[in-house]
């Protein structure tokens, strides 16, 4: 073997021996960070739904709250993961905030109002919520009503008692 490919070899060995080491002891590539975000506010909301959609709620939190910078919608979103997790205070703090930042979101409302009807709180305002729920988005109305409907039959049925 002549002493060029010995010394290549030497070189090899020597690069891979200390690599494996690094690796043992704990010692970390350089990392790479990024000062900007490369998304934008809405490729955070549709990467967060993606993540909703497979059950990822957690990352899609994360999406969420990185959106909600400069989305306000966000903030449903944020609102709906809440309630599937039965964090219904949360829920109910992250729809208030959705209605405070964008007055004419309908969906914020519809599910404010959803909201005090499973937990059997606050039924008028629920009403009113759906109610201007409606007016605010008419295209939505078979949705939207529904929840009306629902409320107004557990607060008669709740009078009755």
């Amino acid at each position: 073997m002549n002493n060029t490919i010995r010394a290549l070899l030497l070189i090899t060995c020597y690069l891979l021996s200390t690599i494996y080491y690094l690796l043992l002891s704990g010692c970390a590539f350089p990392r790479i960070i990024v000062l900007d975000d490369p998304l934008t506010p809405e490729e955070h909301l549709n990467l967060g739904v993606t993540y909703e959609s497979k059950g990822e709620l957690d990352s899609a939190l994360k999406e969420y709250h990185a959106a909600s910078k400069e989305l306000p919608l966000s903030y449903l979103y944020i609102g709906n993961i809440h309630f599937q997790r039965n964090e219904f205070g949360e829920a109910e703090s992250y729809y208030k905030k959705a209605i405070r930042k964008d007055p004419e979101n309908a969906d914020a409302r519809n599910n404010l109002a959803w909201l005090y009807y499973k937990k059997e709180e606050n039924l008028e305002e629920a009403e009113r919520l759906a109610v201007r729920a409606i007016e605010l988005n008419p295209s939505k109305k078979d949705i939207y009503e529904d929840t009306l409907n629902k409320i107004r039959e557990l607060i008669a049925r709740l009078m009755v008692k």
